[in-house]
């Protein structure tokens, strides 16, 4: 896997908990610059996804197997979003802590991926 893009999207993962975590410690629900913050990082979970699946297709095998491997790339680019459409949800500092919890847990799916794939 690239190692560039996992450190990228965890990075950028976690910087989305912590601006997301600074709106609810300021009891504020996530607005419209939070969505943008996690559309970019969707977006380098969808190229993420897209470049594990065209690793395998090129015959690269994850050291833990590939099913969890697929499995862990589609909960990693699911957990964000599924996130931000919960925070809609809930109009309060509620919405911003599960979108915090969303980077965070994406974060530790990056992780994860790196250790499936074998770093």
């Amino acid at each position: 896997m690239l190692n560039a893009l996992t450190l990228v999207t965890g990075v950028a993962a976690l910087l989305l908990a912590a601006w997301c975590g600074w709106a609810a410690y300021r009891d504020q629900p996530t607005k419209d610059w939070h969505f943008i913050g996690m559309a970019v990082v969707s977006l380098l979970a969808v190229i993420q996804l897209v470049t594990g699946i065209v690793l395998l297709a090129q015959g690269g095998r994850p050291e833990q197997g590939t099913t969890i491997f697929v499995a862990y790339l589609i909960g990693a680019f699911a957990c964000v979003p599924a996130a931000g459409f919960m925070s809609l949800a809930e109009r309060t500092r509620w919405g911003s802590v599960t979108a915090a919890a969303g980077g965070v847990v994406l974060a530790v799916l990056e992780v994860r991926l790196f250790d499936i794939w074998g770093g």
